[in-house]
This record gives C-alpha cells, structure tokens and sequence, in this order.
C-alpha cells in the first residue's frame, strides 16, 4: 500500500466524498446502539419489562419476545438518528461541495488520497460564536476503514488547525458522539480538550444518550 497525499477537494471526488461521508457514519450504528443499552435509563426499565411479563405470566416466551422487542426499538432509534443526520448533510454542504466550501477564503475542503483513490475528507468552515469570536469548525472527517491506522486521520486534522492559524482564527472546534471512542481519543491526542455537550431536542435520543461532545484546540500564540 502506498502513501498518501492532502490535496483539494475537486469536483470529480463529489460521489466518493459522499459515500466515504455516508458510511463512515453509519459504521457507528452499534457503537450507539450499545451505548444506549449501557446506560441505566435504558437498561432498567428493558429489565422490568422482561421479567413482569415472566412473573405474570410464567411464559418464557412472552418475556423473550419482549426483551427482543426492546432490543429492536432501541436499534431502530439509533440506526434513525444517523440516518437523519447522513440525510440532512447530503442534502445540506455536501449537497454542492464546490460552493459551499470553495469560493470563500475562510473555508476549504480536503480529501486524502492514496493508490489512486480518494481514501479520507476534512473540511473547516467558520463557526459563528455571540461577540464576533474568531473559531474555525472542523467538520467531515472520515477515512476509508481500510486506510485507518495510518497517520491519514491524524494528518487531515493538522490541515485544518494550519489552514485555522494562516486565516487568523483563534481555535479549532468540534462535535462528535460520546460513543465514537476511536475519533475521541484521536481527538484528545492531538491536543483537544473537552469544552462542553451538545443536546438534541429530540426525546428519544436525549434519552438514549445519543449526546454529542464539543472539542477545542486553542491556537498557540505566534510570536
């Protein structure tokens, strides 16, 4: 396998920015699916309902029958979240790549690539803040599976924090998912720290604990 290369976004990498997007994103279906399945607000109330039908009834059946019922609600709203977030974000930036990010010289986009193909995406955009504060958004990572491990991720986030430094914003911020332990722990060894959380409105994810994480880098001064 050879190596790679950050080079950007052209017109031609419009589908293959769009699926490497799509299922970088649903790849963590389960991860958020066993997330909720960890928490107490989910878990205890799956027990109650799993055993009442058992002590009313005695039937194993019934109570088997309700615990797979629980099992696929709560994989159906996570598997429904991401698939609204791929949804909305096909049809919102990466609707038109090229004119959202491009023509502005405080926003840009990157795709990896490598043996030909492109392998990852980043993009950065401005993060508009109360007060006119200066923060730059790091936005779409993803790499192909089989390139991960490789410095490529790794590599994508520095393009963002040089191209937040020369455009004279103040730091680098993120979201991501509590349960995307991989990118958070890239994240944190790069020099991010955790700044706060992210809440939907929505009931059902709120309750599942389908919360997001904000990250910063601040810039370093330059002397």
């Amino acid at each position: 396998m050879s190596g790679y290369y950050i080079r950007l976004y052209k017109t031609s990498d419009y589908h293959m920015v769009r699926d490497i997007f799509a299922r970088g994103t649903r790849e963590h279906i389960g991860a958020a699916f066993c997330r909720s399945l960890s928490l107490p607000q989910i878990w205890i109330p799956s027990l109650v309902v799993t055993w009442l039908p058992l002590q009313i009834t005695g039937s194993p059946l019934i109570s088997t029958l309700a615990a797979i019922t629980i099992l696929g609600l709560v994989w159906y709203v996570s598997r429904h979240s991401l698939t609204v977030y791929v949804d909305h974000s096909l049809e919102d930036d990466l609707l038109d790549i090229q004119e959202y990010y491009l023509p502005s010289a405080d926003r840009c986009f990157w795709v990896a690539e490598a043996d030909g193909e492109v392998v990852g995406t980043v993009a950065a955009a401005p993060l508009l803040q109360p007060g006119g504060e200066k923060l730059m958004e790091l936005r779409r990572l993803s790499v192909i599976q089989r390139y991960r491990r490789q410095g490529i991720a790794g590599a994508l986030c520095r393009k963002v924090m040089d191209f937040t430094r020369r455009r004279g914003y103040r730091a680098v911020v993120l979201d991501t998912a509590l349960y995307q332990t991989g990118p958070i722990i890239l994240y944190e060894n790069m020099g991010f720290r955790r700044s706060g959380y992210c809440y939907t409105d929505a009931f059902c994810t709120r309750i599942m604990g389908l919360t997001d994480v904000r990250y910063q880098y601040d810039i370093p001064d330059q002397k």
